[in-house]
């Protein structure tokens, strides 16, 4: 950091450092004379904003956590359906299976 400060200095005349920091500390005095309102009131007012906002996020993430459980729900009911319908088809192919075999034994017949 030393090195990068002593660049810069070497680049910038004195005078350019000392305009800079002058119009830096000129310019947070006007900033200070101009603002709306007290520091106080301007912390209030934003850890009012902020409690507003943590208020707001803490609503939304419990309802994701709500439709979340629903989701999780519906999903649980659609693997059963899934299932159901997999060991429908399994016993449906084993008695046409069995149909065929039988068919197969009586024409041998």
């Amino acid at each position: 950091m030393h090195i990068i400060t002593l660049y810069i200095m070497s680049k910038f005349p004195k005078s350019f450092m000392f305009g800079l920091i002058s119009g830096s500390v000129i310019g947070s005095m006007i900033a200070l004379l101009y603002a709306p309102d007290k520091g106080a009131n301007t912390r209030d007012r934003i850890s009012y904003r902020l409690n507003n906002y943590m208020d707001e996020l803490s609503q939304l993430i419990d309802r994701l956590q709500h439709e979340k459980g629903i989701v999780s729900d519906a999903k649980k009911e659609g693997d059963l359906v899934v299932e159901e319908a997999q060991k429908r088809a399994e016993d449906l192919i084993t008695e046409a299976e069995k149909l065929l075999e039988n068919i197969g034994d009586t024409r041998k017949k």
